[in-house]
Protein backbone atom coordinates (compact mmCIF):
# COMPACT_ATOMS: atom_id res chain seq x y z
CA UNK A 1 0.00 0.00 0.00
CA UNK A 2 2.71 2.41 0.71
CA UNK A 3 4.64 1.89 -2.73
CA UNK A 4 1.29 2.55 -4.55
CA UNK A 5 0.63 6.02 -2.30
CA UNK A 6 4.16 7.48 -2.50
CA UNK A 7 4.20 6.91 -6.29
CA UNK A 8 0.77 8.79 -6.57
CA UNK A 9 2.35 11.65 -4.20
CA UNK A 10 5.47 11.55 -5.58
CA UNK A 11 4.05 12.09 -9.23
CA UNK A 12 1.77 14.95 -8.47
CA UNK A 13 4.73 16.73 -6.93
CA UNK A 14 6.93 16.32 -9.54
CA UNK A 15 4.50 16.97 -12.37
CA UNK A 16 3.62 20.19 -10.48
CA UNK A 17 7.06 21.00 -9.73
CA UNK A 18 7.69 20.97 -13.31
CA UNK A 19 4.74 23.25 -14.49
CA UNK A 20 6.25 25.98 -11.70
CA UNK A 21 9.72 25.27 -13.45
CA UNK A 22 8.07 25.76 -16.69
CA UNK A 23 5.47 28.65 -15.92
CA UNK A 24 7.68 32.15 -16.06
CA UNK A 25 8.39 30.67 -19.94
CA UNK A 26 4.99 31.68 -21.15
CA UNK A 27 4.72 27.52 -22.74
CA UNK A 28 1.89 27.28 -20.49
CA UNK A 29 -1.50 29.20 -21.83
CA UNK A 30 -3.65 28.58 -18.62
CA UNK A 31 -2.91 29.88 -14.84
CA UNK A 32 -2.34 27.27 -12.93
CA UNK A 33 -3.51 26.71 -9.18
CA UNK A 34 -0.88 24.26 -7.76
CA UNK A 35 -1.28 21.31 -5.57
CA UNK A 36 1.58 21.57 -3.78
CA UNK A 37 1.19 20.76 -0.10
CA UNK A 38 -2.18 19.15 -0.67
CA UNK A 39 -1.51 16.12 -2.73
CA UNK A 40 -2.39 13.71 0.00
CA UNK A 41 -6.05 14.78 0.26
CA UNK A 42 -6.56 13.64 -3.18
CA UNK A 43 -4.02 10.35 -2.93
CA UNK A 44 -5.70 9.33 0.36
CA UNK A 45 -9.49 9.64 -0.78
CA UNK A 46 -9.04 8.84 -4.62
CA UNK A 47 -6.91 5.27 -3.44
CA UNK A 48 -10.09 4.41 -2.11
CA UNK A 49 -12.40 4.42 -5.10
CA UNK A 50 -12.83 2.22 -7.72
CA UNK A 51 -12.19 3.05 -11.30
CA UNK A 52 -15.81 3.11 -12.15
CA UNK A 53 -16.38 5.69 -9.17
CA UNK A 54 -16.04 9.53 -10.34
CA UNK A 55 -14.46 12.81 -9.21
CA UNK A 56 -15.91 16.45 -9.78
CA UNK A 57 -13.60 19.21 -8.55
CA UNK A 58 -12.40 22.73 -8.75
CA UNK A 59 -9.97 24.50 -10.54
CA UNK A 60 -7.41 23.52 -7.98
CA UNK A 61 -7.54 19.33 -8.89
CA UNK A 62 -4.72 18.54 -10.50
CA UNK A 63 -3.59 16.12 -7.85
CA UNK A 64 -7.37 15.02 -7.91
CA UNK A 65 -7.06 14.39 -11.48
CA UNK A 66 -3.92 12.47 -11.63
CA UNK A 67 -4.76 10.47 -7.61
CA UNK A 68 -8.19 9.44 -9.52
CA UNK A 69 -6.14 8.09 -12.81
CA UNK A 70 -6.53 10.89 -15.33
CA UNK A 71 -4.07 10.64 -18.24
CA UNK A 72 -0.92 12.90 -17.43
CA UNK A 73 0.14 13.67 -21.57
CA UNK A 74 -3.63 15.09 -21.60
CA UNK A 75 -3.13 17.04 -18.67
CA UNK A 76 0.31 18.70 -19.24
CA UNK A 77 -0.91 19.33 -23.10
CA UNK A 78 -3.71 20.95 -21.87
CA UNK A 79 -1.57 23.79 -19.55
CA UNK A 80 -0.14 24.28 -23.09
CA UNK A 81 -3.35 24.96 -25.00
CA UNK A 82 -2.47 21.91 -27.07
CA UNK A 83 -4.56 19.77 -29.34
CA UNK A 84 -3.87 16.61 -27.51
CA UNK A 85 -4.78 18.27 -24.25
CA UNK A 86 -7.81 16.39 -22.34
CA UNK A 87 -10.40 19.81 -23.33
CA UNK A 88 -8.43 19.99 -26.73
CA UNK A 89 -6.35 22.61 -24.95
CA UNK A 90 -10.08 24.83 -24.52
CA UNK A 91 -9.97 24.13 -21.13
CA UNK A 92 -6.71 24.90 -19.66
CA UNK A 93 -5.61 23.74 -15.77
CA UNK A 94 -9.27 24.70 -14.37
CA UNK A 95 -10.97 22.46 -16.35
CA UNK A 96 -10.00 19.18 -16.57
CA UNK A 97 -11.73 16.42 -17.85
CA UNK A 98 -10.39 12.50 -18.68
CA UNK A 99 -14.26 10.64 -18.39
CA UNK A 100 -12.46 7.23 -18.65
CA UNK A 101 -10.78 7.66 -15.44
CA UNK A 102 -14.16 9.09 -13.50
CA UNK A 103 -12.53 12.29 -13.87
CA UNK A 104 -15.83 14.19 -14.58
CA UNK A 105 -15.06 17.82 -14.64
CA UNK A 106 -13.40 20.41 -12.76
CA UNK A 107 -14.66 24.29 -12.40
CA UNK A 108 -12.99 27.64 -12.11
CA UNK A 109 -16.55 29.53 -10.41
CA UNK A 110 -16.12 28.26 -6.46
CA UNK A 111 -18.85 25.05 -5.53
CA UNK A 112 -20.49 24.83 -9.00
CA UNK A 113 -19.31 21.29 -8.96
CA UNK A 114 -20.85 20.30 -5.55
CA UNK A 115 -24.19 20.41 -7.01
CA UNK A 116 -23.21 18.43 -10.25
CA UNK A 117 -21.78 15.14 -8.09
CA UNK A 118 -24.98 15.87 -6.30
CA UNK A 119 -26.92 15.19 -9.59
CA UNK A 120 -24.84 12.57 -10.59
CA UNK A 121 -24.92 10.55 -7.19
CA UNK A 122 -28.72 10.88 -7.63
CA UNK A 123 -28.81 9.63 -11.87
CA UNK A 124 -26.62 6.65 -10.45
CA UNK A 125 -28.73 5.75 -7.92
CA UNK A 126 -32.03 6.20 -10.17
CA UNK A 127 -30.13 3.67 -12.51
CA UNK A 128 -29.26 1.49 -9.44
CA UNK A 129 -25.72 1.35 -10.21
CA UNK A 130 -23.33 1.04 -7.33
CA UNK A 131 -20.66 4.12 -8.38
CA UNK A 132 -19.84 6.45 -5.35
CA UNK A 133 -19.36 10.15 -6.33
CA UNK A 134 -17.03 12.34 -4.48
CA UNK A 135 -16.64 16.26 -5.21
CA UNK A 136 -13.78 18.12 -4.16
CA UNK A 137 -13.82 21.80 -2.68
CA UNK A 138 -12.48 24.54 -0.44
CA UNK A 139 -12.96 25.88 2.45
CA UNK A 140 -14.44 29.29 0.39
CA UNK A 141 -16.82 26.97 -1.21
CA UNK A 142 -18.68 25.89 1.80
CA UNK A 143 -19.97 29.71 2.04
CA UNK A 144 -21.67 29.34 -1.25
CA UNK A 145 -25.31 28.71 -1.42
CA UNK A 146 -25.07 25.83 -3.40
CA UNK A 147 -23.18 24.15 -0.29
CA UNK A 148 -26.01 23.63 2.01
CA UNK A 149 -29.19 23.15 -0.74
CA UNK A 150 -26.62 20.22 -1.91
CA UNK A 151 -26.04 18.39 1.67
CA UNK A 152 -29.95 18.79 1.88
CA UNK A 153 -31.13 16.90 -1.20
CA UNK A 154 -28.26 14.41 -0.62
CA UNK A 155 -29.61 13.50 2.59
CA UNK A 156 -33.19 13.91 1.17
CA UNK A 157 -32.69 11.19 -1.58
CA UNK A 158 -29.54 9.00 0.72
CA UNK A 159 -27.38 9.26 -2.09
CA UNK A 160 -24.05 7.64 -1.82
CA UNK A 161 -21.71 10.89 -2.64
CA UNK A 162 -18.49 12.30 -0.47
CA UNK A 163 -17.91 15.60 0.19
CA UNK A 164 -14.26 16.66 0.60
CA UNK A 165 -13.69 19.45 1.84
CA UNK A 166 -10.02 20.66 1.49
CA UNK A 167 -10.29 23.29 4.24
CA UNK A 168 -6.35 25.20 3.62
CA UNK A 169 -7.20 28.20 5.88
CA UNK A 170 -8.13 30.38 2.98
CA UNK A 171 -9.55 31.66 0.18
CA UNK A 172 -7.67 33.06 -1.96
CA UNK A 173 -5.92 35.70 0.48
CA UNK A 174 -8.40 36.02 3.33
CA UNK A 175 -8.66 33.41 6.37
CA UNK A 176 -10.91 31.72 7.50
CA UNK A 177 -11.17 33.15 10.81
CA UNK A 178 -11.91 36.13 8.99
CA UNK A 179 -14.69 34.89 7.24
CA UNK A 180 -16.67 32.39 8.92
CA UNK A 181 -18.07 33.53 12.18
CA UNK A 182 -18.51 29.77 12.96
CA UNK A 183 -15.64 27.93 11.84
CA UNK A 184 -16.22 23.91 12.03
CA UNK A 185 -17.32 22.80 9.14
CA UNK A 186 -18.18 19.72 10.04
CA UNK A 187 -20.56 21.18 12.29
CA UNK A 188 -22.25 22.93 9.99
CA UNK A 189 -22.11 19.63 7.36
CA UNK A 190 -23.52 17.51 10.35
CA UNK A 191 -26.40 20.42 11.02
CA UNK A 192 -27.52 19.27 8.01
CA UNK A 193 -27.81 15.22 8.30
CA UNK A 194 -24.53 14.32 6.81
CA UNK A 195 -22.03 12.07 8.82
CA UNK A 196 -19.14 13.93 9.24
CA UNK A 197 -15.29 13.75 10.16
CA UNK A 198 -12.41 16.47 10.73
CA UNK A 199 -9.05 15.02 9.11
CA UNK A 200 -5.98 16.69 11.21
CA UNK A 201 -3.02 17.60 10.12
CA UNK A 202 -3.12 16.21 6.46
CA UNK A 203 -2.74 12.86 7.37
CA UNK A 204 -2.94 10.69 4.52
CA UNK A 205 -3.29 7.21 6.34
CA UNK A 206 -5.48 8.51 8.26
CA UNK A 207 -7.92 9.98 5.82
CA UNK A 208 -7.74 7.24 3.89
CA UNK A 209 -8.80 4.56 6.14
CA UNK A 210 -11.43 6.66 7.42
CA UNK A 211 -12.44 7.44 3.46
CA UNK A 212 -12.12 4.02 2.37
CA UNK A 213 -14.64 2.59 5.37
CA UNK A 214 -17.15 5.08 4.23
CA UNK A 215 -17.20 4.31 0.96
CA UNK A 216 -17.76 0.52 1.62
CA UNK A 217 -20.66 1.40 3.49
CA UNK A 218 -22.22 3.30 0.95
CA UNK A 219 -21.55 0.03 -1.72
CA UNK A 220 -23.04 -1.97 0.66
CA UNK A 221 -25.89 0.46 0.95
CA UNK A 222 -25.80 1.23 4.60
CA UNK A 223 -24.38 4.38 4.51
CA UNK A 224 -25.87 7.58 2.57
CA UNK A 225 -23.59 10.59 1.61
CA UNK A 226 -20.29 11.55 4.01
CA UNK A 227 -18.54 14.93 4.45
CA UNK A 228 -15.02 15.03 5.56
CA UNK A 229 -12.97 18.37 6.29
CA UNK A 230 -9.33 17.65 5.87
CA UNK A 231 -6.80 20.45 7.11
CA UNK A 232 -4.50 20.82 4.50
CA UNK A 233 -1.87 23.84 3.60
CA UNK A 234 -1.28 24.98 0.15
CA UNK A 235 2.22 26.27 -0.33
CA UNK A 236 2.52 28.44 -3.28
CA UNK A 237 0.54 31.23 -3.95
CA UNK A 238 -3.11 30.78 -5.08
CA UNK A 239 -2.46 31.22 -8.51
CA UNK A 240 0.93 30.85 -9.97
CA UNK A 241 4.34 29.28 -9.05
CA UNK A 242 5.96 31.68 -6.66
CA UNK A 243 5.64 32.13 -2.78
CA UNK A 244 3.22 34.92 -2.08
CA UNK A 245 4.33 36.00 2.23
CA UNK A 246 5.23 39.33 0.96
CA UNK A 247 1.52 40.24 0.86
CA UNK A 248 1.79 39.94 4.11
CA UNK A 249 -1.78 37.33 4.65
CA UNK A 250 0.18 34.94 6.15
CA UNK A 251 3.78 34.11 7.10
CA UNK A 252 6.52 31.54 6.78
CA UNK A 253 6.02 30.46 10.59
CA UNK A 254 2.79 29.60 9.76
CA UNK A 255 3.81 27.24 7.00
CA UNK A 256 7.00 25.92 8.56
CA UNK A 257 4.74 23.11 10.67
CA UNK A 258 3.01 22.04 6.87
CA UNK A 259 6.00 21.48 5.12
CA UNK A 260 7.79 19.88 8.12
CA UNK A 261 4.39 17.63 8.17
CA UNK A 262 5.17 16.84 4.30
CA UNK A 263 3.22 13.75 3.38
CA UNK A 264 5.64 13.22 0.34
CA UNK A 265 8.25 12.96 2.40
CA UNK A 266 6.55 10.93 5.27
CA UNK A 267 5.13 7.95 2.87
CA UNK A 268 9.10 7.74 1.40
CA UNK A 269 9.98 6.82 4.37
CA UNK A 270 7.76 3.71 5.09
CA UNK A 271 8.46 2.84 1.62
CA UNK A 272 12.07 0.32 1.00
CA UNK A 273 15.23 2.25 -0.32
CA UNK A 274 15.35 0.19 -3.15
CA UNK A 275 11.39 0.07 -4.38
CA UNK A 276 11.76 4.43 -3.49
CA UNK A 277 14.07 4.70 -6.19
CA UNK A 278 13.15 2.59 -8.34
CA UNK A 279 9.38 4.27 -8.38
CA UNK A 280 11.63 7.63 -8.51
CA UNK A 281 13.07 6.81 -11.38
CA UNK A 282 9.35 5.61 -13.36
CA UNK A 283 8.13 8.84 -12.40
CA UNK A 284 10.61 10.88 -13.64
CA UNK A 285 10.62 9.26 -16.80
CA UNK A 286 6.81 9.49 -17.27
CA UNK A 287 6.94 12.54 -16.65
CA UNK A 288 9.63 14.12 -18.85
CA UNK A 289 8.20 11.97 -21.26
CA UNK A 290 4.76 14.49 -20.55
CA UNK A 291 5.96 17.45 -21.36
CA UNK A 292 8.04 16.50 -24.20
CA UNK A 293 4.27 14.93 -25.75
CA UNK A 294 2.96 18.44 -24.81
CA UNK A 295 6.13 20.35 -26.41
CA UNK A 296 5.84 18.55 -29.68
CA UNK A 297 1.79 18.22 -29.87
CA UNK A 298 0.13 21.02 -32.22
CA UNK A 299 -2.34 23.72 -31.30
CA UNK A 300 -5.47 23.05 -32.72
CA UNK A 301 -6.75 24.16 -35.88
CA UNK A 302 -8.59 27.42 -36.67
CA UNK A 303 -11.20 25.02 -37.93
CA UNK A 304 -11.78 24.18 -33.77
CA UNK A 305 -12.56 27.96 -33.15
CA UNK A 306 -16.23 27.48 -33.04
CA UNK A 307 -16.55 23.36 -32.31
CA UNK A 308 -17.57 22.37 -28.87
CA UNK A 309 -19.00 26.06 -27.97
CA UNK A 310 -22.79 25.02 -28.45
CA UNK A 311 -24.75 21.93 -27.59
CA UNK A 312 -26.97 20.42 -29.33
CA UNK A 313 -29.91 18.63 -27.76
CA UNK A 314 -31.03 15.16 -29.15
CA UNK A 315 -34.19 13.26 -28.29
CA UNK A 316 -33.09 10.71 -25.63
CA UNK A 317 -35.52 8.12 -23.94
CA UNK A 318 -35.23 7.74 -20.24
CA UNK A 319 -34.08 3.80 -19.89
CA UNK A 320 -36.75 1.78 -18.34
CA UNK A 321 -34.36 1.55 -15.53
CA UNK A 322 -35.09 5.12 -14.78
CA UNK A 323 -38.67 5.22 -15.67
CA UNK A 324 -39.20 2.54 -13.09
CA UNK A 325 -37.03 4.27 -10.61
CA UNK A 326 -38.54 7.24 -10.90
Amino acid sequence: MHEQFYKSLFRIRRVEEEIARIYPTDKLKSPVHLSIGQEAVSVAVCEALRPEDVCFGTYRSHAMYLAKGGDINGMVAEMYGKQTGCTKGKGGSMHLVDTKAGVMGTSAVVGTTIANAVGYAYAMKLQRKKVVTTVFFGDGATEEGVFPESLNFAVLKNLPVLFICENNGYAIHTSQAKRQGHPHITERAKAAGVQSSCVEDNDCLELHGQVKSAVEAMRAGTSGPRFFECKTYRWKEHVGPNEDFGLGYRTPSEAKRWIENDQVTKIAALVPEATRKAIEAEVEAEVKAAFEFAEASPFPDVSELMTDVFHTPCAATPSEAVRKAA
